[in-house]
């Protein structure tokens, strides 16, 4: 099962899944707002098996640099806004089809900074799941987190930092 969002994963699913007796007999991946090691601890101890991740990656082989920013402005657009890789005239050259500009990505280089961004999301979550005490980032739970406003505390049913009070589960 591959879960989109625009963040990280949140506990209801996990719920869900037990709820209906799939838990663990389906595999959560979660797409979506992954950008650093932070977001894959979160969906990790919220009870994804996986993280998906899209966006970030084509970030980081070089797309919407913002040295090419003349082309993206005619494009209709600007470097950063993510919203004509659809269209097949990427200035990058990553997502197009267009022989001339396919030809402006440099593989060994997009792939060192791919590999790069790889390995500091993975040192970055291990490192928090290292921080909660976990040997393993697959180790990581809902009780190692806490949501800094109460919306999110809410959302992920995990405690408002500070507190040991989670929204809708009681009295502050």
């Amino acid at each position: 099962m591959i879960v989109r969002s625009s963040g990280p994963v949140q506990s209801g699913w996990r719920q869900a899944l037990q709820d209906l007796g799939l838990h663990r007999k389906v595999k959560l991946i979660v797409s979506g707002g992954i950008r650093n090691g932070a977001d894959v601890a979160k969906s990790i101890a919220l009870g994804a098996d996986a993280v998906s991740i899209g966006t970030a990656a084509l970030i980081a082989l070089g797309d919407n640099d913002p040295h090419r920013e003349d082309e993206y402005r005619r494009l209709g657009t600007t470097a950063g806004a993510y919203d004509d890789w659809h269209e097949g005239r990427d200035p990058a050259g990553i997502t197009t089809q267009d022989p001339q500009l396919s030809r402006r990505l440099d593989p060994i280089a997009g792939g060192r900074r791919l590999a790069n961004y790889l390995s500091v999301l993975t040192l970055e979550a291990q490192t928090i799941a290292r921080a909660c005490g976990k040997s393993q980032l697959s180790n990581l739970e809902p009780e190692d987190l806490v949501a800094l406003t109460v919306e999110a505390a809410a959302m992920a049913q995990v405690p408002l930092a500070g507190t040991e009070w989670i929204p809708g589960k009681g009295a502050m």
